[in-house]
Parts: C-alpha cells; sequence; structure tokens
C-alpha cells in the first residue's frame, strides 16, 4: 500500500489510458506510467515471433459513417458511390491521428475501390503524414452485395438487414440453426459466395512479401470474414463481430512463405469512442431504422 498523500504508479497509467488517443500506443506503460510504442516507428516488436519468424501487422479498418438513407428526404445514393458524411470524415481523421500518435508507418494501403473506402483512407493517410502512399484498390474485398430494396416485402425487411449477420432473431431463434454462410444480405449475395472472393483475395495479400504493416480499409461484413477467418483458423463467418464506422482492427500474420497462426489483437477500436458509450444497436439495426424513417410506406 502507497504512503497517505502518494499516488500509486499504476494509477498514472489508469489516468492516462481514460484520456484517450493522447495516451495510447502500441505497447504498453512505460516505467513512469506513460504509454510507448515498443519501437520508435510504430512496428510491432521484433520479439514477436512465430516459429518461422517475425510476424507482420495487419491493420483493418471499416471505412467512416456514410448517410445511406438521408434525414432531408434526399434521394439514396447507391451503395458504391456513398460518401463520407461530417462524422465519417471526423473519424478517418482521427484513426489517422491515433496512428501519427503511435508512430504507425505503412508499407502498402489496400481498398476496395468504393468511394467510402477510398475517401476514409485518404483522409487516415492525410491524418497520419503518409499522403503520398499510393492506394491500391482490390474489387474482390468489396462488401457483401445487396439486392433491390424495392423488391424485398415490408414484412422480411428485418430479416434481409439483420439477417446475414445472425441478428434475425423473428423465429425464436430459428435462423440460428441456418447454416451462416447460405444467409443473404438484403435479398443478394450470400455470406458463402461473399468468402468465395475474399478469403482468396485475403491470401494473395498474405503472400505478398512487400509489406511489414499493412493499412486495409474496408467493410463491416468483410471485416467479419476476415476477423472470423483469423480467429477460426479457416473458413467461418461470426456475424456477431460488430464493426463501427472507422474502426480498427489489429491482426498478426506470420511472414510469407512460413506457416502460422494469424493472431486477431484487437477488434473494433473506434477512435472517436472507444468503450462505445451509448451504442447499443448494431450498424444494421441503424440503418434500418433509418430505411424506415425514409420510406415509412414501403
Amino acid at each position: 500500500m502507497s504512503p497517505p498523500g502518494r499516488r500509486r504508479p499504476e494509477a498514472d497509467g489508469l489516468r492516462q489510458a481514460a484520456d484517450g488517443p493522447q495516451g495510447l500506443s502500441a505497447s504498453g506503460l512505460s516505467p513512469k506510467g506513460e504509454y510507448r510504442s515498443a519501437q520508435h516507428d510504430g512496428r510491432p516488436a521484433s520479439g514477436t515471433t512465430t516459429a518461422g519468424g517475425e510476424r507482420r501487422r495487419i491493420v483493418l479498418m471499416r471505412h467512416g459513417s456514410v448517410d445511406y438513407f438521408p434525414a432531408d428526404g434526399t434521394p439514396p445514393v447507391a451503395s458504391e458511390d456513398a460518401a463520407l458524411s461530417a462524422t465519417g470524415r471526423a473519424q478517418a481523421a482521427a484513426a489517422g491521428a491515433l496512428f501519427a500518435q503511435c508512430g504507425v508507418r505503412f508499407d502498402c494501403v489496400v481498398a476496395s475501390g468504393v468511394a467510402r473506402t477510398l475517401e476514409t483512407a485518404a483522409l487516415t493517410l492525410a491524418a497520419c503524414g503518409q499522403a503520398a502512399l499510393a492506394v491500391e484498390v482490390d474489387p474482390a474485398l468489396q462488401e457483401i452485395r445487396g439486392g433491390r430494396l424495392s423488391a424485398i416485402p415490408r414484412d422480411g425487411l428485418r430479416a434481409a438487414f439483420l439477417g446475414a449477420f445472425g441478428g434475425d432473431d423473428l423465429d425464436d431463434g430459428a435462423a440460428a440453426a441456418v447454416d451462416a454462410e447460405s444467409r443473404r444480405f438484403l435479398g443478394g449475395e450470400s455470406v458463402g459466395e461473399m468468402l468465395d472472393r475474399v478469403l482468396p483475395a485475403f491470401g494473395r495479400l498474405l503472400a505478398r512479401d512487400d509489406w511489414h504493416t499493412l493499412l486495409l480499409v474496408l467493410h463491416g461484413g468483410v471485416n467479419r470474414a476476415l476477423l472470423s477467418h483469423a480467429l477460426a483458423g479457416g473458413r467461418a463467418f461470426f456475424g456477431g463481430l460488430e464493426q463501427s464506422p472507422a474502426c480498427i482492427n489489429l491482426i498478426d500474420a506470420p511472414p510469407p512463405g512460413r506457416r502460422g497462426r494469424l493472431v486477431v489483437r484487437a477488434v473494433n477500436l473506434a477512435p472517436t469512442s472507444w468503450l462505445h458509450e451509448g451504442e447499443l444497436d448494431t450498424t444494421m439495426e441503424r440503418l434500418l431504422a433509418q430505411y424506415l424513417r425514409a420510406f415509412p410506406q414501403g
């Protein structure tokens, strides 16, 4: 126990952690209770190894917030053309500021190629001082593809919006018994069809030898697929892995050509809302509510 009137050193560290991004970095507490990165360039410590050698770091982001169904009655835009909202731009900038604070330097950046991922990548890179880094595009990593909303019956909207990610509870849990890969997103692509294109694309990235720290700017469904693959050690889809706008996930990968497990270090870190305070709805539940407000009569 510390003498009266003296603060415990660990309390300083906890207080700094509570302050948010200013106190966070890639490793742990320094002897003075301050957060610092393991290496000055933000790369994982070289002592973190697999049997085959040093691991690499994948920073997996979701794009920032988008207003798909504007509250002012503006007609919704096509998903592939949707740009970030003002909130989404602030979220991307906050992620970039965190990377700068922690000294994270990217060797390679890949986005799915739709407007919202390209804008998120550009704003993030600008905020972390790496705007000159080119953003590669891989369309195979685009979001699970929905069908035509106008073709979905009104009483089927909840299942269409929530079912693919395991949120459909209309049948007293009966949906949970349905194979996850057979579920379709908004009447369009199934989870299995998404996995068929996303997992090979991810495998190609893992096989490359031109990166040590990779930034992927993708989507909620695709991120779930990659995180599930990493957690299960194979093909899987865990729809309950929530992905907030502009969230950060950390996955460590073995060196190219070496066998080894993917290691999931962090999931759904949101730089503008670390504890997700006030967020009890999922992103798809919020989208469904926005759609119902925009089209109250169906």
